[in-house]
């Protein structure tokens, strides 16, 4: 047995499963001269939900960002996950961006792509392997592991023979949900070896807390590599510690030959990097066992709990864990990790709060026919009817679903122009991925990237200095940079609307060069404060504009899903805090009525304050047709006018990433009540039927 090798995850996956994918290149970049010396198999750099937070939330080129860790990193090859035929997405793509994406991925720096499919369906993964292969660098595929009646190791290794024949150069145990026990790993580990002569990696969260043992025992079974994850930014929904892993093999057989110095040395750094992302830390840092039963991957549980509170049902995560492993045996057993743990967990989601499969998501209905691929086992037969009709389908599809797409490259590269993007192949695939977010990010891409520290680590209030108390305008340093601000007499300081641990000195607003003006202070009104910590996404109004109690008139950005905030009183709005702001749960963000005055000194420069949405259509004295979740008014189903029969659907919202239909109540003619892109509250009137 030779010594196993350490693939590394600190600069992917640890922050995606600690951190909601947040840590920016800047703080990678500074300790890759380490990272290059300890000789890992691999460094997973890439892939994942890094993609869409890099242009999401950072305001980074992805591409740019495997750019500099290639040339950061000459002695090692770096990993990406990538979704086969879902690439990065949560859509299948045809064949010729498979094609083009995995060629442009390597070409940047990629040097070992690790291909696996939700549903763990060969045919899904086939044509990214091809390219892959094509490419010159590592194939590693890998299992999807699940525990269910239908998921056997016998089944595994049988997986594994198939993966070999289509050329792959290793086996990937991927267990995303912490599942894998250690006797079940030594078991799985040999049956693969026995089915096929290729290298053997685990990938185990330690969500459960199982991760440590079932590492040592597939080790001990033959496994070739394991993932693992520096100490300091390990365990929770992470993986297992680099250090201890190394330290738990030395002086064996399986000694890794990893100078623990070295890693103990980047473990301080990362120490310190990880305050800088302290506002985003998962709740989830010890062991949940509730995932042995829900199966749910550790990052999918934060995701459940924002969409539960966006819902305004907070208490229920109990009943939707509960639900999920019923919606699980309903969809065939379908492995849960991505995208299948987001349509799964959103329909539990759905079913708790409306009732089973009241409201069916578009995602749902397309698992359960066959769009994503071949499930593990027949679905539900009356779910699946259900979702036939939702579809319009007379039958589950059984061809491999990209068969069904047909080459759309090249419009693509003229819809990414049209979106600003700059003519490469990397804007093209950046706007295939995520349309709507890369056209965002085509425009402020010149800004630059956000500074972690000052973006995403918890600030805290202090009390000024005693000249401050008194109130009036001082100038402060916050991560060392200097801002006009005013004190508000009470030994309170903020900076645009957020709290921060800042040094005091007496000063005045002109003190600061290059700052902007303030937002307007409102006094003596009714406050309406952040429910959640997160970014100010938009604003519905503008300051001045009269609002109603329960209208939306603020959205915010919080683990990837918007929340809606509302008035609290009628009155006049008055916003305090700007779009793009970092804020803090209980943190003011606007006034109904009030004295308004003008701001009191200068800060900081902030993103301007989106304009106002366009007019809802007036409504009339026809049925109307609610929204039955908080989510995005996406499109309508049929023209403006349309004469519709009763079950027609009308309208598509997207709520919690997932498409949902709304249907009429009744005949009649429509006539739609919110425009497209608009933000819609739960129960809102969406249309009507007249």
């Amino acid at each position: 047995m030779a010594k196993v090798g350490i693939s590394e995850l600190v600069i992917r996956d640890a922050h995606q499963s600690l951190h909601a994918t947040r840590m920016t290149t800047a703080d990678m970049l500074p300790i890759c001269d380490k990272l290059d010396k300890v000789g890992y198999k691999y460094i997973e750099g890439w892939g994942g939900a890094t993609y869409d937070s890099c242009i999401r939330f950072l305001n980074e080129d992805p591409w740019e960002r495997l750019r500099k860790l290639h040339a950061a990193l000459p002695n090692n090859k770096i990993m990406m996950l990538l979704r086969a035929q879902n690439l990065l997405g949560y859509k299948h793509y045809a064949d010729d961006v498979v094609d083009k994406f995995v060629e442009t991925a390597a070409k940047n720096g990629i040097g070992c792509f690790r291909i696996f499919d939700a549903c763990n369906d060969p045919r899904n993964m086939e044509r990214a392997t091809k390219a892959a292969k094509k490419s010159g660098v590592d194939v590693q595929m890998a299992i999807s592991y699940a525990v269910t009646p239908f998921h056997t190791n016998e089944k595994y290794a049988e997986l594994a023979k198939t993966y070999a024949e289509f050329g792959a150069d290793s086996i990937c145990i991927k267990d995303m949900s912490g599942l894998l026990k250690p006797y079940e790993a030594y078991d799985l580990v040999t049956k693969i070896k026995k089915a096929c002569d290729l290298p053997v990696e685990i990938h185990s969260h330690a969500t459960t807390g199982l991760s440590v043992a079932s590492l040592l025992k597939g080790i001990e079974a033959g496994a070739d590599i394991v993932d693992t994850a520096i100490s300091s930014m390990s365990m929770g929904t992470s993986h297992s510690p680099t250090e201890t892993v190394v330290e738990m093999l030395k002086g064996t057989e399986w000694d890794t030959g990893l100078d623990t110095k070295l890693l103990l040395e980047i473990a301080a750094y990362f120490r310190e990097v990880r305050k800088h992302y302290s506002s985003l830390e998962s709740a989830f840092l010890g062991a949940d066992t509730r995932i042995l039963l829900s199966q749910v991957p550790g990052g999918m549980l934060s995701n459940l709990e924002s969409q539960l509170k966006q819902q305004g049902a907070a208490d229920k995560m109990d009943a939707v864990l509960a639900e999920l492993p019923n919606v699980h045996k309903d969809a065939g057993y379908v492995p849960l990790v991505t995208p299948t743990s987001q349509i799964v967990g959103t329909q539990a989601v759905f079913n708790v709060l409306f009732g089973r499969y009241e409201k069916m998501t578009a995602d749902f209905a397309n698992l359960v026919t066959g769009k994503f691929g071949k499930l593990p086992t027949d679905a539900n037969a009356d779910v699946v009817k259900q979702a036939l009709a939702q579809n319009k389908m007379d039958a589950v599809m059984t061809c491999r679903p990209a068969d069904k797409i047909e080459p759309e490259w090249d419009k693509m590269v003229e819809a990414a122009k049209a979106a600003g993007g700059n003519g490469t192949d990397e804007d093209v695939l950046t706007y295939a991925m995520f349309p709507q977010v890369a056209e965002k990010f085509f425009k402020t891409r010149a800004n630059g990237p956000v500074d972690a520290a000052a973006t995403f680590a918890k600030k805290e209030v202090v009390a000024p200095a005693a000249n401050a108390s008194k109130g009036g305008n001082y100038t402060i340093t916050v991560n060392g940079t200097a801002y006009a601000v005013s004190s508000n007499g009470a030994g309170a300081i903020t900076v645009n609307g957020n709290a921060y641990n800042v040094s005091v000195a007496a000063g005045t607003a002109s003190a600061v060069p290059g700052a902007t003006a303030a937002a307007p202070v409102a006094t003596g009104g009714v406050d309406i404060t952040a429910p959640v910590a997160g970014t100010l996404f938009k604003q519905c109004f503008t300051n001045g504009t009269k609002v109603t109690k329960g209208q939306t008139v603020i959205i915010i950005e919080s683990m990837k899903m918007e929340l809606e905030v509302k008035s609290t009183a009628d009155g006049t709005i008055t916003y305090t805090v700007a779009p793009g702001t970092q804020i803090q749960n209980g943190q003011v963000l606007a006034t109904i009525g009030g004295v308004v005055a003008a701001a009191p000194a200068p800060v900081a420069p902030a993103p301007a304050p989106a304009a106002a949405p366009a007019p809802a259509p007036v409504a009339g004295n026809g049925t109307k047709v609610n929204a039955p979740v908080a989510g995005v008014f996406l499109r309508t189903a049929v023209p403006e006018g349309s004469s519709v029969k009763k079950g027609d659907n009308v309208v598509i919202l997207e709520s919690m990433k997932m498409e949902l239909e709304v249907k009429a109540p009744c005949d009649g003619k429509v006539h739609f009540l919110a425009n497209q892109g608009d933000q819609v509250a739960n129960g809102q009137p969406v249309c009507e039927i007249c």
